[in-house]
C-alpha cells in the first residue's frame, strides 16, 4: 500500500518542481531586465507591458530631493498642459522625453494621462526610462506622435545634426517635436530649421520661464514634420539667400566700414579689425553642423591661421575644419607639418584653368621678416606671349565657388578670409551670380586698391587699377546680401 501511495504522488511532485523551475526561470529573466537593463520595456511599440501598474516610484528620484523632484514635475505638468490645450500632445500620443535627467519630465506625462510615453537617458534606468541617448535613439523609424526635448538635450549635445536626424528619424508625420533652449537669437533658429533639412516645419516660437529661473526666459519651439520634405532646387535657394532678413540685421549691427580712404591703410585697417563685431560673438552658433574655416590666399601658417584666427577669433569651443587655399609653392611645406589644415595648392579663380601669377618682392607686414620678398602678385589668365610666360609663374586656378558649394552647405558654420591680390572683384561677383555667398556666414576681405605709397607721400600705387570707392562698392553690396563682412588688412 505505501508502495502504491510512493509511486502516486511522484508523477506530481516532478509536476510541482517543473512548475516551480519555469516560475523562478520567468522572474529572474524579469529581474534582469529590470535591473540590468533598467525597463521592462521590450519595444518601441509596446513600452511597458505592466503599463497600468506604473507609479510615481518607477523612477528613481535619489539624486534629487522630494522637493526638487515636486518643482520639476509642476514645471513639466504646466508646459504639457499648454500644449495640450493647443492641440499638440494628447492622452493617445505615443511621446519621446529625450535625455531626461530627472525622469520628472515623463512622470509628469503620465500624470495628465499621456500614459504611453518613455524616456531615455545614459544616466539613469527605469521601467519609464530607457538608457539610451538622443544620437542612437534605441526605437523604430516612425515611433511617436510627440518627442520633448528639455535644455538637457539639444542644447548640450556635440553632434546637433545626428540628434536631428534621430528625431526626424522616429518622429511620426504630423507628429511634434518640442524643445526647449537656452538660444534666443533668430540666427541660431533658424540654424535648427535647417538641421532638420525641411523635414518640419516651424509651428511657433515663443518665450517661457526657465525652470531653474523663472526671472531668465528660455525659447520654446514648435516643429511639425511633413509628409513630404520640401526639396530647395538652385533658384530657390538664392532666393532663399536674398530673403534672409535675419541675416540683414546681424549685418547692421557691425562695425561702420571706414568711408573716407584712409592715409595710413597698413594701420587704420589692422586697428578696425581690433573693433570688429564678431558673429560669434553676437549669436549662438550650437545649431551648426560643421564649423570650417576657408583661408583664400593663406600665404604661410602664421601669417593669419595661427596668428589671428587659431588665436583670436572666438569659437565657442567648437572645433573647426581649417581649408589653406595658397598658390605660392614657397608656403607649401610647412603645410605638410599640419594635420589640422587642409591645403589647396591652388588658386581660388572663377573657373578650372591655367593662370600666370607674379610674385611680389618686397615683405608684406612690417615684422613679417622670415617671408619678405614673398606675396601672391595678380593673376592672369592663360596668355600666348612666350615673354609674359617667362616673368610669371605659371599655377593651377580652381573654380572658388563651386567648390565652396560642394564642399560646405547651409547647415554648416563658415568663415571665408580673403587676401586675393584683386582678385577678389572677380570671386565676389561670381560667388553672388552662384548663390554660393548664400553659404558663407562671415567674411573677412582685403580690397586692393591704388593705395597711397609708404614710400612716397603722395604717390599711389599702380599695381591695382581699382579705387578705395569702387572697395566701399564691394563692401556694400555684401552687406546688402546679409554677408557680416569686415575690412581686412
Amino acid at each position: 500500500m505505501a508502495l502504491n501511495a510512493v509511486k502516486t504522488k511522484l508523477p506530481s511532485n516532478i509536476l510541482v518542481r517543473l512548475l516551480s523551475f519555469v516560475v523562478l526561470v520567468f522572474l529572474a529573466r524579469f529581474a534582469y531586465v529590470i535591473i540590468i537593463k533598467g525597463t521592462a520595456c521590450d519595444s518601441a511599440g509596446d513600452f511597458c507591458f505592466f503599463r497600468g501598474t506604473l507609479k510615481s516610484d518607477d523612477v528613481p528620484s535619489s539624486a534629487i530631493s522630494a522637493a526638487t523632484a515636486a518643482r520639476l514635475r509642476n514645471y513639466y505638468s504646466s508646459v504639457f498642459q499648454d500644449l495640450i490645450a493647443e492641440g499638440f500632445l494628447s492622452p493617445d500620443s505615443k511621446s519621446l522625453c529625450l535625455e531626461t535627467l530627472t525622469g520628472q519630465d515623463v512622470l509628469a506625462l503620465v500624470d495628465l494621462g499621456v500614459t504611453n510615453a518613455v524616456g531615455i537617458s545614459k544616466k539613469l534606468s527605469s521601467p519609464l526610462v530607457r538608457y539610451g541617448h538622443g544620437l542612437s535613439q534605441p526605437f523604430d523609424d516612425n515611433t511617436f506622435d510627440f518627442e520633448f526635448s528639455g535644455v538637457s538635450g539639444l542644447d548640450w549635445t556635440v553632434e546637433p545634426a545626428k540628434f536631428v536626424s534621430e528625431i526626424s528619424r522616429t518622429l511620426k508625420h504630423g507628429g511634434f517635436f518640442v524643445v526647449h533652449s537656452m538660444s534666443k537669437d533668430q540666427y541660431s533658429l533658424n540654424s535648427l530649421l535647417d538641421l532638420f533639412n525641411s523635414s518640419c516645419r516651424l509651428i511657433r516660437s515663443r518665450e517661457i520661464d526657465d525652470v531653474d529661473s523663472p526671472s531668465l526666459l528660455i525659447r520654446e519651439i514648435v516643429l511639425r514634420k511633413e509628409k513630404e520634405p520640401v526639396k530647395i532646387g538652385k533658384k530657390e535657394a538664392v532666393r532663399k539667400c536674398s530673403l534672409s532678413s535675419y541675416k540683414d540685421k546681424i549685418a547692421s549691427k557691425a562695425e561702420p566700414l571706414i568711408k573716407e580712404e584712409p592715409l595710413k591703410p597698413w594701420l587704420t585697417l589692422k586697428r578696425n579689425i581690433k573693433n570688429a563685431k564678431y558673429l560669434s560673438s553676437m549669436v549662438d552658433i550650437s545649431f551648426k553642423n560643421r564649423y570650417v574655416y576657408v583661408d583664400v590666399g593663406a600665404r604661410n601658417y602664421g601669417s593669419s591661421i595661427g596668428s589671428w584666427f587659431k588665436k583670436v577669433y572666438p569659437k565657442q569651443n567648437k572645433t573647426f575644419e581649417v581649408y589653406a587655399i595658397e598658390a605660392d609653392s614657397a608656403f607649401h611645406d610647412e603645410y605638410k607639418l599640419k594635420k589640422n589644415v587642409k591645403l589647396l595648392p591652388y588658386a581660388a579663380w572663377i573657373r578650372n584653368e591655367t593662370l600666370f601669377f607674379q610674385i611680389n618682392r618686397e615683405p608684406r607686414r612690417k615684422n613679417d621678416m622670415e617671408t619678405a620678398g614673398r606675396g601672391m602678385g595678380r593673376i592672369q589668365a592663360v596668355q600666348s606671349s612666350s615673354d609674359f610666360v617667362e616673368s610669371y609663374n605659371k599655377i593651377q586656378g580652381f573654380d572658388f565657388a563651386s567648390w565652396l558649394k560642394n564642399t560646405v552647405s547651409y547647415r554648416d558654420f563658415v568663415l571665408v578670409k580673403m587676401d586675393v591680390e584683386g582678385t577678389e572683384f572677380h570671386l565676389i561677383p561670381r560667388l553672388i551670380e552662384t548663390g554660393a555667398i548664400c553659404l558663407i556666414d562671415e567674411m573677412f576681405l582685403e580690397c586692393h586698391y591704388n593705395r597711397w605709397q609708404r614710400c612716397c607721400p603722395g604717390v599711389r600705387s599702380s599695381k591695382y587699377q581699382k579705387t578705395y570707392g569702387e572697395c566701399l562698392e564691394l563692401f556694400n553690396s555684401l552687406r546688402e546680401r546679409g554677408v557680416l563682412v569686415h575690412q581686412w588688412w
